[in-house]
């Protein structure tokens, strides 16, 4: 098997064992009752923001990793049932794939040389029962705390970086100093490439090939930062296509550092407001859906400024 310069990597920032040999939660218990209590301080007009791309037909799938775009159909309409005194009712179902708009990676998502986070063997994952161990709703209750955006699409100067641009640790270094809040023990960093403006202005055509992103050296930066979790709103949170594999990035940070990644969020309206009186962090929820063996879950995230 390939010896990929990640896995050095990886072995080096490993949490395996850091918070015993049973841990299913991983860089989520760097969130503690003290990092959610001071994170209120970062609600200063208690504007709410939320997060996610519609769920629905006009999603960004078209079948890459068997995924598809949500099909919602109604079950009961108010025509189909009437009460004698005259009470309607509606019901519908919806039929997706977990993670084909704005979502979580679980722990199970990813893995290497059969195994996943905490030395759990691949083998937890079967066709019947989904993951059996770190699976989704072991996360729950999921994140809360502060969050910080880093706008490195507007830093760039332009709508949204170019697909295959890498950003570096210099690159948010440079955007933490822009906006003056600097990331820290418990917190959750959001990475604006402007990618989903690109998707929701121009279309998905295309949108899944490639994409601008984390590359792999900020593995370190977040692993010393004591990060809680990272979302992006590209695709993949990484640069792709990569340099050492496929996706080196969510090798480490999901399989070594056991850390959830939120991807295809959507900032604009959020960076519009940190842009307008250059204040960066704010108060940020994303649980997990409860999904019982869910290996990825949808979610829709609230920042409160």
């Amino acid at each position: 098997m390939a010896e990929y310069a990640f896995k050095e990597t990886g072995r080096k920032l490993s949490n395996w064992g850091r918070w015993g040999d049973e841990d299913e939660r991983g860089t989520l218990n760097f969130v503690t009752p003290d990092t959610v209590r001071q994170a209120v301080n970062a609600v200063r007009t208690g504007r709410r923001y939320e997060l996610s791309i519609p769920v629905g037909a006009g999603g960004p799938q078209t079948g890459w990793m068997r995924r598809i775009n949500p099909v919602h159909t109604m079950t009961v309409t108010p025509h189909d049932f009437t009460a004698p005194e005259g009470v309607v009712i509606s019901d519908d179902f919806i039929a997706m794939p977990l993670q084909s708009g704005t979502q979580l990676d679980g722990l199970t998502h990813v893995g290497y040389d059969g195994a996943f986070y905490n030395g759990v063997p691949v083998d937890v994952v079967t066709p019947a029962r989904g993951a059996t161990r770190n699976s989704i709703d072991a996360t729950l209750p999921g994140f809360t705390g502060r969050g910080v955006l880093l706008d490195l699409a507007s830093l760039d100067g332009g709508p949204w970086l170019e697909p295959g641009r890498a950003i570096t640790v210099a690159d948010l270094e440079r955007a933490e100093e822009a906006g003056g809040s600097r990331l820290g023990s418990g917190d959750a960093l959001l990475v604006r490439t402007g990618w989903m403006r690109k998707g929701l202005t121009e279309g998905w055509d295309g949108w899944l090939n490639t994409e601008p992103g984390l590359a792999p050296e900020c593995a370190t930066w977040i692993h010393d930062r004591e990060l809680a979790m990272v979302a992006s709103d590209n695709w993949g949170v990484e640069v792709l296509p990569g340099t050492d594999g496929d996706i080196p990035l969510h090798a480490i940070l999901i399989r070594d550092m056991g850390m959830m990644l939120g991807e295809m969020w959507n900032f604009e309206e959020l960076a519009a407001a940190c842009r307008a009186d250059n204040t960066w962090d704010f108060f940020l929820t994303a649980t997990a859906l409860r999904i019982t063996g869910g290996v990825g879950s949808p979610v829709s995230p609230v920042a409160i400024r």
